[in-house]
This record gives C-alpha cells, structure tokens and sequence, in this order.
C-alpha cells in the first residue's frame, strides 16, 4: 500500500490479505449485502475473488491485473467486484471450490476466480488468469469481456448453467453411505497408500508435492496395529526426506508450505501454522514408535520456531509467513557460499556449506536453498572431527545463520489469529511437552487455551478470528471440533479439569447448532450462520484435517471421559455417514479412518492415582508418554466412564502412585511396576 493512493471499501477491513488491496484501483466489495445489492441494482454478475495473504500466485495475479487500470476499468465497468480472504471466509471458501471444478475439471486452488449472479450461484469460474494469453489460459481481459457479454446477451444459457451447477452440488451431497465401516478399514487403506508410495523420495505422487500428513499418520497407525517393519519404514523415510529437504527451514525451523519438486528441494516458501501444526506431531509419533531422536529434534525445532516467530503476546498464534519478501520469492531463505563464510568464518563455513550443500551454482535462481544428504558421521570423517564435535559446530552454525538473516527483509507475516488453526498448534504444543517434558510447551498451550476461552468464546459461542484486538466472524465447526480436541488434550497433560469442561461444553454448542439431522455428521455451519448456496459437510481432508473427522474424535474421547451416551452416538453416526465415502478414497479421508480406527479398536483407558506432584507419579506420566499409543485416553484420580463401573469408586483413590487400564470395559489391577504397565499397554 502506497501513499497518496486512493482507497477502497477493503480500507474498513482488518484482514491483511484484503487490506493488500485497500488501494487497487478496483472498486472491490467485501463479502457484504451491500455488494449483491448492487449486483441487483446496476444489472451486472459478480467477479468474486478468494486468496489469502500468504499465496504466491495471489499476488501475482494482483500485481498483474488488480493494480493495472486498463484491468480494473473493465473489472469495475463490467462487475460488482467482491475480495475475500478465504481465511476469514473458509465457508465461502469450499463451496466456491466444489462449484469451480464443474467448469476446469480439475482441482482448484488459489487465487480462486468466480462469476457469479446476483443470487450468488456461480457460472462460469478458474483460478488465476494471466493479463494476456499465456501459459495456455486467456488473458483476463478476455475472459471479462467473454463473460460480460455472456451475462446480457445470452442470460437464459446462464441461468441454465447456473442451474446446473447448483444440481451438481446438491448431487455430490446425496448419500451413499452403506451405513457399515470395515473392521479391516485401516489396514485396507495402509495397504492402498502403499501401492502409491514414492519409494525414492517419499511420500506420494511427484510435483508438486504435499506432505500427506494424514496419510503418513494411517501407516503409522496400521503399524502400530500390525507390527509390519514397512509401514513404519515408509513414515520414517518420508520424514527424514522432508526433513533433509528444502522444504523444511534448515536455518530456523519449521516446514514450508508444499514442494514444487518431487525431491522436497525446492518449496513453496510460505510457512503455514496448520502445516506445522500438523507436522510436529508427527514426527513426536515417529520418535515414540522408534526411539530415533532425530524426529524428536524436528519436532522441537518446529515448536521453536513457532514460539520465536509465530506467537502473538496474548498467546495467540498467528496465522501465516508469506513467500515472498522485498528481494523477491524465496529471497530470505536462500545462501551463496560466501554469505555463508562471512557469518560463521572459514573453518565453520566450509562445514556448514558441505552440510547443507550450498554451492556457487545454487539450485534457486543462482543461490541454495540450504538442504542436506546423508548423516553427520559421514562429514565428520571426512573433516576429521568426532560426529559430535561436528553436531555442535552444525547446532551453532545455523542459530548464528538465523540470526544473520534476521537482518534481511523479512517476508509480510499475517497476524490473524484462527481459532481452528490455533487448536492445532496447541495439540502440537501437548504433543511436544509430553514427549520432552519442556514446560514452555505445556505453557505456551495453556496460554493459547485461555486466550481463545478469554476473546473468543462468549455466551457458549464461539468465534473464528481475532486481529486488532476484536474478535470476529462466527465459529465454523472446524474451530468447535479442533479446539475440543485440544482442551481435551490438555486436560490429559495438565490434570486441569477445567479444560475438559470447557470442552464438553463446546461439544454440546457443536451438537445443538451443527448437527444434521437427517442425514447424520456435521454441517459446517451453524444454524444460525448466514443462509448460503450450499450447507457443505465436509468430509475429506484439505489443508486441514476434516471437521467432522476431528468432531467425531473429540466425541468419542469425551465418551470415554464422562459415559455420556450421545457423544458415542453421535459420533458413531458421523463415521456411519460418510463410510462408503472414505473407503473410496484414504488419501483424502485419513483423519476421518484414524477417528474410525480410535472407534472400531476403542482407546486404552489410562487411570493414574496417586499424588501428581510426587517424583513418582511424573516419572510414570513421562514414561507413558515415550510409547507410541494413538488411541488412548488418560485421566487423573478422576475414574472415568467404564472405571466408574468396573474399578473403584472415587473415594478409594489410593495416596500411592498407580496405573489401572481398561479397555472393552474391563479392567486390571492398579499397577506400579513400570515393566508390568509396559506390557500392559503394549500388549
């Protein structure tokens, strides 16, 4: 934004990715009444346009056409003009997406570039257009042109096409369940994703390549149901790939947004806090199934990284790092040799370039995206140095490389602050202090926790985003269903009971105003959200896990946790619901099959008594957390549901540390011997 321009309507927004375009000579609308109001009154279609502040192309196609006033005069003569930040709007966001693949025929993306009616039904939409013909797609002026006349001269082909869509729509919704999930569903999905596993580099399919989280999650599940060394060695190699990678931020941690190549060299260099959200716990889990510290380390940089650079004072998180800075895509994470040995000096430059094999030649329009191959003792041979003198030189290479870079310009950072994502990151939060025992983590959830109860969560309801001090935007069920996943989680690390209240509370909210009645699962919205083209449920994951996965997980915890039938019910329906569905496909559904395994095999139910801040008590709490135990629940001198039945009444809690398990409502012994309870719980 410049000064002396003039403004838009965005000017009023605090979304940053809208007030990006405060100043385009566009006469953007946000999403509002007011602009389908226009629409009516002047006769003219809707050029809706979606992105989000940290999107590479986004900003391109702004640069390219939304500040060009050639563009803008036919975009403003032609269109009510409508921007929205699909962060704000991912309501908006997954309808819009559905409804562009009827006419590319292909997945979508962003910047997202719809023409919509008045009545805001879609006829005609893609995703970025070049301001001339280019890259095989016609120029933007073009389209508008095309479209334009289109809208006045041929209104009955696009109400015909409009139609159309709409009944594409509601044809995808129809159920096909067959009402049963496979006992065998999780094993017949690992089997599946390993007939597509790239066993060069990682992963799955080629560029550009995706982390596959969620998959990567199914695999290490089934091993833990199997015992089969493959699937197991599938996650570890792909993590170490990503690891070794471009993609991941060797200099100050944390994972880029995707890879253009099939190699994880080169990313995508925006940094997302769901991405690493999601990624943290991970490799947590793949330290706990094999005792590797290397997947510890990755996931500790990863949290690090989000305390330095992503937390807000309140606790918050924020939402984004974008690709681009003052130097272009990409420019500050990029080394030459000599940059390199002017931070750290000759002896540790010439390391530290060997390592991350950065080269005079680069591999990104003329420098290196720092990346490494093979294993320390290797370098160490080779500079005759132990394995862990070259560690330490390595360790501390690359804080005084961050700190270098730190004084170059960094890239824009949005700081919204989203009640789904943030739900995530305190998951990752539990996750890393459980395993490490680090109490920054324990606090950093917590203080996440309490701001989101504190700003965003008022009367029983729940709001999605806060910037500038305001909270705004109803709740979608993705921030119900994440962020009692995560209070339940931090009931389970911190015995505060109040987390689990809360979250019960906000099941019972997700229930009552986003339940679907008819069909079973969850709505998106909520029963009192604005009346749209589309109520989606969603059931696959994208970016972030599904909401309905994520709904019937939590659910089925909360059961465990308080006997209440109809979470189990519930949640039972949900995964009836969408069965057939995700059976089809385990790429796209593995939260919604991992919450179906946490059902079909039913957690182990952890019960530990005893005083929890003896040494005794934490040393058993700590150790349990070093076993890889994906379905489990864990309660503190509280019996739970089937304890409550089958145990021991509260009152006869013992003073003395112990372990009880059950599972299919049956219960053991209390157990204090560790070797015992090991057995028990690997069993």
């Amino acid at each position: 934004m410049s000064e002396g321009k003039s403004s838009n309507r965005l000017i009023d927004e605090t979304s940053p990715y809208l007030l990006q375009h405060a100043h385009n000579p566009v006469d953007w609308y946000p999403w509002s009444d007011e602009a389908f109001l226009e629409a009516r009154r002047t006769k003219k279609p809707i050029l809706l346009s979606i992105g989000y502040s940290a999107c590479h192309w986004c900003h391109v196609m702004a640069h390219e056409s939304f500040e060009n006033e050639a563009i803008a005069k036919i975009m403003n003569e032609h269109f009510v003009n409508i921007k929205v930040d699909r962060e704000e709007r991912p309501d908006l966001d997954q309808i819009y997406q559905t409804a562009v693949q009827f006419f590319i025929r292909r997945g979508g993306g962003w910047p997202l570039t719809m023409f919509l009616t008045p009545e805001k039904v879609p006829f005609h939409g893609g995703t970025y257009f070049p301001p001339e013909d280019r890259f095989k797609l016609p120029g933007f002026p073009k389209v508008l042109m095309s479209l334009a006349k289109v809208y006045h001269e041929r209104s009955g082909d696009v109400e015909n096409t409009a139609k159309q869509v709409l009944e594409a729509m509601t044809k995808l919704k129809k159920d096909h369940s067959k009402g049963t999930i496979d006992p065998k569903l999780l094993e017949t999905s690992a089997v599946g994703l390993s007939r597509v596993f790239d066993a060069v580099n990682g992963g799955f399919g080629g560029a550009p390549k995706f982390p596959g989280t969620p998959a990567l999650n199914l695999l290490l599940r089934h091993y833990e149901q199997s015992g089969e060394q493959p699937f197991l060695e599938m996650v570890t190699y792909s993590l170490r790939k990503m690891a070794w990678g471009g993609m991941y931020d060797q200099v100050g941690g944390g994972f880029h947004r995707y890879s253009v190549d099939e190699a994880w060299q080169v990313p995508h260099f925006e940094k997302m806090l769901y991405d690493n959200a999601q990624l943290a716990p991970i490799y947590f889990s793949a330290y706990q199934a094999t005792g590797d510290s290397f997947f510890k380390a990755v996931g500790i940089e990863i949290l690090d990284y989000v305390l330095r650079d992503m937390r807000d004072d309140s606790g918050g998180f924020y939402a984004s790092e974008d690709a681009d800075s003052e130097g272009g895509e990409g420019s500050f994470y990029t080394w030459s040799p000599q940059e390199v040995i002017d931070v750290v000096g000759e002896d540790s430059g010439w390391l530290l370039n060997r390592f991350f094999q950065i080269t005079e030649e680069g591999n990104f329009e003329g420098k290196t995206i720092p990346h490494r191959s093979g294993f320390i003792q290797a370098l160490a041979e080779h500079a005759g140095k132990t394995a862990a003198e070259v560690d330490e030189m390595i360790q501390s290479g690359k804080e005084n490389l961050r700190i270098a870079r730190e004084k170059r310009p960094k890239p824009f950072r949005d700081e919204k602050i989203i009640v789904s994502w943030n739900s995530l990151m305190i998951a990752a939060f539990v996750d890393g202090y459980e395993v490490t025992r680090d109490p920054r983590y324990l606090s950093a959830a917590r203080a996440a926790a309490d701001f989101i109860l504190k700003q965003l969560y008022h009367e029983g309801y729940l709001l999605h985003t806060f910037k500038d001090g305001a909270a705004t935007l109803n709740g979608y069920l993705d921030d119900a269903a994440y962020f009692s996943g995560a209070l339940i989680d931090l009931y389970e690390a911190s015995a505060e009971e109040k987390y689990l209240n809360h979250a019960i509370a906000l099941a019972d909210d997700m229930i009552a105003r986003f339940w679907d009645e008819r069909d079973g699962g969850f709505f998106y919205t909520s029963t009192d959200h604005e009346i749209l083209i589309d109520r989606t449920r969603p059931i696959y994951d994208q970016s972030v896990p599904s909401a309905n996965a994520m709904a019937a997980e939590a659910l089925l915890r909360l059961f465990y946790h308080t006997g209440e039938t109809l979470y189990f019910e519930k949640a039972e329906k949900t995964l009836l619901a969408f069965a057939a569905e995700i059976e089809k496909n385990p790429f796209s559904a593995g939260n919604m099959i991992a919450a179906a395994d946490f059902y079909l095999r039913k957690p182990k139910e952890i019960h530990v008594s005893g005083d929890l801040d003896a040494t005794e008590t934490k040393t058993l709490i700590a150790n349990l957390h070093q076993l890889y135990l994906p379905n489990k629940v864990l309660s503190f001198n509280r019996p739970a549901f089937s304890s409550q039945r089958n145990w021991m009444n509260p009152e006869r809690i013992e003073k003395k540390t112990t372990l009880t398990l059950c599972q299919n409502f049956t219960c053991s012994q209390a157990m204090s011997d560790w070797d015992e309870i090991q057995k028990q719980l690997l069993g």
